[in-house]
């Protein structure tokens, strides 16, 4: 692949890997909300606790993981067994919570899906593949499928849809394309987790921030004016000419470009 780069591509490409080896990093880990998982070992727990991470993953990194320490601790820092055996009485705990403008309501809400799924379903994976996953190949489809899974009970509160992106309504979907790249993406540097296997890194979709938008269109990654769904796939499409297997990792290098180093 190297030779079908232009000098420029090759230039981009040595940067990113060079900024990639940097921040794919164990201390990389203590700033990030990706911190909160890494502090359970049970899959379950990785998965809800990351879950939450990435739906709060919303303002100063500082403030994120503060919130969502405060929400592990009204989960009795088990979240797996609160979410799976909580009783109306536990629930109480969970009042009075808020990060912005996600609310109680919200968190009430999604407590109760998860504990739906994980009452039918070992890994929060099948929420995003279905029961046959082979029906949801892309990322934009399972994506799509996630969302529409999550609010498909009764009891699903119209403001908690602001929570949750779905590229069917275009957007770019940070939060969750960040929470698949920590489940699916394995290396030997120990900050993601690689804890699913249905989905291969092949298939993630860049995660699309502030900072790795500024920098990736300084890189000229990315021509679309606005930042959407389709301008995560330009920006991943672009990334797979460098590593077709695992274009994604450079999201650490973008990420780390624009805030670590203000590029």
């Amino acid at each position: 692949m190297e030779n079908f780069l232009t000098p420029q591509l090759q230039n981009v490409k040595a940067l990113l890997e060079d900024r990639y080896l940097k921040f794919d990093d164990p201390a990389f880990i203590l700033n990030d909300p990706i911190s909160i998982p890494h502090d359970f070992t049970l899959k379950q727990d990785i998965e809800i606790s990351g879950f939450f991470a990435s739906i709060l993953a919303w303002g100063q990194r500082k403030t994120i993981i503060n919130k969502c320490r405060e929400l592990l601790q009204r989960f009795d820092n088990q979240p797996y067994d609160f979410i799976k055996n909580h009783s109306e009485n536990d629930l109480k705990n969970l009042l009075g919570f808020k990060h912005r403008t996600f609310n109680d309501t919200d968190l009430l809400y999604l407590a109760y899906f998860l504990q739906q799924h994980y009452q039918k379903h070992e890994s929060l994976e099948t929420a995003f593949t279905g029961e046959n996953s082979d029906a949801n190949q892309t990322q934009r489809e399972r994506l799509i499928y996630f969302y529409n899974y999550v609010f498909s009970l009764e009891e699903a509160p119209h403001r908690t849809r602001k929570h949750i992106s779905s590229p069917a309504k275009n957007s770019a979907c940070k939060r969750i394309n960040m929470y698949l790249r920590w489940m699916v993406r394995k290396d030997d540097k120990g900050v993601d987790f690689g804890l699913w296997e249905t989905m291969q890194p092949a298939d993630l979709i860049c995660p699309c921030d502030v900072h790795v938008d500024r920098v990736a269109r300084k890189l000229n990654l990315i021509t679309r004016k606005q930042t959407d769904w389709q301008t995560a796939e330009e920006l991943t499409a672009a990334l797979r000419l460098f590593d077709p297997a695992d274009p994604v990792k450079y999201d650490f290098a973008l990420f780390g470009l624009g805030i670590e180093e203000k590029f």
